[in-house]
């Protein structure tokens, strides 16, 4: 049984049956690490005691496998639906897992939003609290597509804190409210780096740009994560740093930032289904 019921989601679409909360995970542009941010988000939510899967929709550069740890074919009980494959707890689906890993996506914008509704409603998916969705990066059609079809309960921004990345990131907020997704926070991925040898902190990539959004669009920072090598080492390594080293700052941050996104999550409004629902009409 769930632990966390379903939210609101846009316009007149119904929240999945199996999936209570669908949270995407959007950027404006490729190389902020969105889906290092995704994938140790979902696995930081799973420390609280949610039951968690992840969605790679990233599906040109599907780099949650690898992030993961895991290879191979999914089962399909029945001919038509896939069993997700299971890591560190969470359930995920990835295109990654159906081709090649150097087999090109030459795929134009209809027959990928076909291919990843079709992973959506066809991966079995067990009892999820949240299903972490990693969007591909961009603001295109594919993207806007996606936002349309997914009934998502809230999004996260992922930027890092230079102008040229929230410049992009702002057009992914705009986005989201296009299409009348809450965003529920900003995540300021590669904020600090502080040197291994002497302690120093540095702002290699600028500072301050994730709150100055924050202030103009009135949408909260849910937190800051460090440029570390250990997070790119783990992930390359398919140990994600949330699981590889709880105990770290690095995954304290992460974990840190699941909390944000719960309370904004749990302050939205709520949605009736299953029994429940049909007790009330």
């Amino acid at each position: 049984m769930s632990r966390l019921p379903s939210h609101a989601v846009q316009g007149e679409l119904k929240p999945l049956p199996n999936a209570h909360n669908v949270i995407v995970v959007g950027s404006g542009k490729g190389g902020v690490g969105k889906s290092t941010v995704a994938v140790n988000l979902a696995l930081a939510l799973a420390t609280e005691g949610l039951k968690v899967g992840v969605l790679d929709a990233d599906i040109y550069g599907p780099s949650v496998p690898t992030m993961l740890g895991l290879s191979g074919k999914p089962e399909s009980p029945d001919g038509k639906r896939i069993t997700p494959m299971r890591a560190y707890g969470i359930e995920t689906m990835s295109i990654g897992f159906l081709v090649g890993d150097d087999t090109p996506m030459i795929w134009r914008g209809p027959m990928v939003t076909q291919a990843l509704t079709q992973l959506l409603r066809d991966t079995l998916w067990g009892d999820l609290d949240i299903l972490v969705v990693d969007l591909p990066p961009g603001t295109g059609d594919i993207q806007l597509t996606m936002a349309q079809k997914i009934p998502v309960a809230g999004a996260v921004v992922v930027t890092t804190p230079q102008e040229v990345a929230t410049m992009d990131a702002r057009k992914a907020l705009r986005m989201f409210e296009k299409v009348e997704i809450s965003v529920l926070g900003l995540v300021e991925n590669m904020a600090a780096h502080q040197c291994s040898s002497c302690g120093h902190v540095e702002h290699i990539f600028g500072k301050g740009g994730a709150e100055w959004m924050s202030g103009q669009y009135g949408v909260p920072v849910l937190g800051s994560l460090p440029l570390e090598i250990g997070i790119r080492e783990h992930g390359d390594a398919g140990t994600p740093i949330v699981v590889a080293e709880l105990h770290s700052a690095a995954a304290q941050a992460f974990r840190g930032v699941a909390r944000s996104l719960l309370e904004r999550l749990k302050a939205r409004p709520k949605v009736r289904t299953g029994i429940m629902a049909s007790l009330l009409k």
